[in-house]
């Protein structure tokens, strides 16, 4: 043991002096022990913030933005909506236009002034082929074609020529989408903080809605800096307004600021009203060319007094495309409405927040008019039931924690009338079967809607509808899945409405052939809470027992097919 070391201790428990030589490495900071003796440096704080707008742009397939085919389908959705929400919020036919225009990369080159540089290196890229693995893809292709023709001779299915895949990501491509509405329009002023602040919005509160935040239009311009750097455009004129707002923005990730590059007044010759939202992103129209077309034609269902043109622009004039879904009815849904709180459907969370914003002094009014279902006489019971330390006059700002608890744990205990489901927005039975005819053309339609459910707390009605027959129908099961009005196309297979139309019914007893017929079915679900499942909100869980009893139950599926198992027999 040597016990010789700088400051250490002798076997006799006395401590020795330190050499020369030790003391001056212990100035001059050399030598190994005067390595372990140094005072540590100060360590920096470890915590860290992120703006919304920045946890966003890195978890952006929270908001639908999983890659560039998912994220055009998205930023087209969510214009799409958020202009059906602006027109139905005035009473106004909704009439929309949305385009979506691909750009070459030399267009965007350009756009963005980049001049275009030959390859140089072509090893250097990711989709370079050697001759030796291009002898071995032709060949591979020389053999596809061999048997395909040799199928083909005896009567065989034939396939399509397998397309080529690259190893990486390939180039990227780039696209206008434009979207344009006859709707309330946006205030001058707020325009940047609508689309440049993430979580500012006009959505908050409880009523049915198709989005809840926002997020989208937001999404889309955070994809459109994330993606091509480019800002986004928006005109928007109120109704009886002289002159139009046009704005060019971007936003701060860091600070979730809008940063304004135009923001100006231009006259309003046409007196029009609305907005009109053009973005420019990466996409990929190719692998998710289908599943637009399909949220247009099941939109067009769903909202069968809406309008709707749809353009796809190309420089290869054989990939244009334009659709028109036309208006069939002038018969709209009510406007969703504002409602209040059921007592069992608040968290203590909520409870805070609701007595920060009352304006009710006491517990009696508090209760009696920030709550649905609870009267006079109810809250009056209530009161008594939470115990000695509360009364009618007890102050709602000198409520204690423990106190909040209390009431809390009463509501999750006491019996409340289920609430009217007035709130809701349903499209209707009317619209729901004028929608089905306009689109699907079937030989045979019947619909049902149910009585308002309840959900913990929340409304919910449940509307469907089955046809037979139809044009551009495929054999078999075509199932349509709405959510708040909003058409649901990933995610079907754990949906709760495919699979009460897979495994809950037996489609033979009513003289329908699963696989050969031409069946349509229809489930439209609106409440002031859709129980989504997973962070893209696609689908709703098989696990919440109210909807998939009602679904099954009060959609009437039983009835519908009885009706055509006695017209087809």
């Amino acid at each position: 043991m040597d016990d010789s070391s700088d400051g250490g201790a002798t076997a006799g428990g006395t401590k020795k002096k330190p050499s020369a030589a030790a003391a001056k490495g212990k100035a001059t900071g050399k030598g190994k022990a005067t390595s372990k003796a140094a005072p540590k440096a100060k360590e920096s704080s470890l915590l860290k913030q992120k703006s919304p707008a920045e946890f966003f742009a890195e978890n952006k397939n929270i908001a639908g933005f999983d890659n560039p085919g998912k994220s055009l389908y998205t930023t087209m959705r969510e214009l799409v909506e958020n202009a059906l929400d602006s027109a139905e919020s005035i009473s106004e036919l909704p009439d929309i236009e949305i385009t979506i225009e691909e750009i070459t990369k030399s267009k965007f080159n350009t756009m963005i002034g980049l001049v275009d540089r030959e390859r140089v290196d072509e090893a250097l890229y990711d989709d370079f082929e050697s001759s030796k693995a291009r002898e071995k893809r032709l060949a591979k292709e020389a053999r596809f074609q061999e048997t395909q023709a040799k199928n083909a001779a005896l009567g065989k299915k034939v396939k399509d020529t397998p397309a080529a895949r690259g190893k990486g990501r390939g180039e990227a491509s780039f696209f206008r989408v434009t979207c344009k509405d006859n709707g309330r329009g946006m205030p001058h002023e707020d325009i940047p903080n609508m689309f440049g602040r993430v979580l500012s919005g006009t959505k908050y509160g409880l009523r049915q809605t198709r989005g809840k935040f926002g997020l989208g239009a937001k999404m889309a311009l955070i994809w459109s800096k994330m993606s091509t750097g480019l800002p986004i455009d928006i005109k928007s004129s109120m109704k009886g307004q002289d002159y139009i707002t046009f704005c060019r923005l971007d936003i701060d990730i860091h600070k979730n600021v809008p940063h304004i590059h135009l923001h100006e007044k231009r006259e309003n010759n046409d007196h029009w009203h609305g907005a009109e939202i053009q973005v420019i992103i990466e996409g990929n129209w190719t692998t998710h060319r289908s599943r637009i077309l399909h949220y247009m034609r099941q939109m067009a269902v769903i909202t069968p007094y809406a309008q709707f043109l749809f353009r796809f622009l190309s420089d290869a004039a054989e990939k244009n495309l334009t659709i028109k879904f036309t208006r069939r009815t002038d018969v709209m849904p009510p406007v969703p409405l504002l409602t209040k709180h059921h007592p069992s459907a608040v968290d203590l969370l909520l409870i805070k927040r609701l007595i920060t914003d009352t304006t009710k002094p006491n517990l009696l009014q508090f209760l009696q008019h920030e709550f649905v279902n609870i009267s006079k006489a109810h809250a009056d019971r209530l009161i008594g039931e939470m115990g000695p330390d509360f009364s009618a006059k007890t102050t709602v700002n000198s409520l204690t924690s423990q106190q909040l608890v209390r009431i809390h744990q009463l509501f999750r205990q006491a019996k409340f009338d289920d609430p009217s489901g007035n709130c809701l927005s349903p499209a209707g039975e009317y619209n729901l079967r004028l929608g089905i005819i306009k689109e699907l053309h079937p030989d045979l339609v019947a619909t049902h809607a149910s009585s308002p459910q309840v959900f913990e707390g929340h409304p919910f009605i449940v509307e469907a509808g089955v046809s037979i027959g139809g044009k551009d129908v495929k054999q078999g099961l075509n199932i349509f899945r709405f959510a708040n009005r909003i058409p649901l196309l990933f995610e079907q297979g754990a949906d709760v409405i495919t699979r009460t139309a897979l495994k809950r019914i037996n489609w033979s007893i009513y003289k329908i052939n699963q696989q050969q017929d031409k069946i349509g079915v229809f489930v439209s679900i609106v409440s002031t809470k859709i129980p989504f499942k997973g962070t893209g909100k696609e689908y709703i869980g098989d696990d919440i027992t109210e909807i998939a009893d009602a679904v099954k139950v009060y959609s009437n599926f039983p009835y519908l097919l009885s009706l055509y198992g006695h017209l087809l027999i």
